[in-house]
């Protein structure tokens, strides 16, 4: 099988998750795809970040369905590891770096998202890429059904650590997987095989659990890094 390599959260091992840079990076070391996390802000914009709140520089933080994005952008957020000075990076910036790299796009939705976010979401993604080269994914069953009922056409995963009760339902609703690699074994794999749908592994950042993800002949491995390269 060709199994596609996933950026999380962009070049996230060696540059700041979910930043133009990161995923500038990812591409230019060759990665199939990029996972991000999406997030609205206050006044409706969609932006990228992983956590409950942005971490800026000087220590502070801001919660992004609270703030405005003017708010959002006002000063640098924190940068764990280069130099370059970041801001919150956009959902249409994440799209157009992917559209330009010919990138597979991981999309998670963090939360609950309304009937009109998960349109404003994959209106714009169709506008600005391809939804053909996107895939949502969510911890959160009900963003899976009801962004089926709007967008059929689009790759729909359920995210989650181990074998849940909606695993079985992801079989027979027709959604792929993306699990914790850790807790994946062969014969999960070859039941979503046998259905038609795919399995991603989330997140191999040793050369074990990468060889260990390939073993599983899964379509999608999810790394922080790039076959192992560590940062220097």
């Amino acid at each position: 099988m060709n199994t596609c390599f996933i950026a999380h959260r962009g070049y996230s091992g060696c540059f700041q998750q979910n930043t133009e840079e990161s995923f500038l990076e990812a591409v230019k070391h060759g990665s199939g795809g990029i996972e991000t996390d999406v997030r609205f802000t206050k006044d409706g914009v969609l932006i990228v970040n992983h956590n409950d709140t942005v971490e800026y520089f000087d220590g502070t933080e801001l919660v992004p369905e609270d703030s405005t994005y003017e708010e959002l952008i006002q000063k640098p957020i924190k940068n764990e590891h280069t130099d370059t000075e970041l801001y919150v990076c956009t959902f249409e910036r994440y799209l157009e770096i992917c559209r330009d790299g010919n990138m597979v796009c991981f999309i998670e939705f963090k939360g609950n998202f309304t009937d009109e976010m998960i349109q404003k979401a994959f209106t714009m993604a169709g506008e600005i890429y391809d939804l053909k080269m996107c895939s949502l994914q969510s911890f959160e069953y009900d963003n899976l059904i009801r962004t089926r009922k709007a967008f059929p056409e689009l790759q729909i995963m359920y995210t989650c650590g181990e074998r849940d009760e909606n695993v079985e339902r992801c079989l027979e609703d027709g959604f792929d997987i993306d699990m914790y690699y850790g807790n994946i074994d062969k014969k999960t794999v070859e039941e979503f095989h046998n259905k038609g749908l795919k399995v991603a592994l989330w997140t191999a950042n040793t050369k074990e659990a990468m060889d260990f993800c390939y073993s599983m002949n899964v379509d999608y491995i999810e790394s922080d890094y790039f076959a192992n390269e560590k940062c220097e």
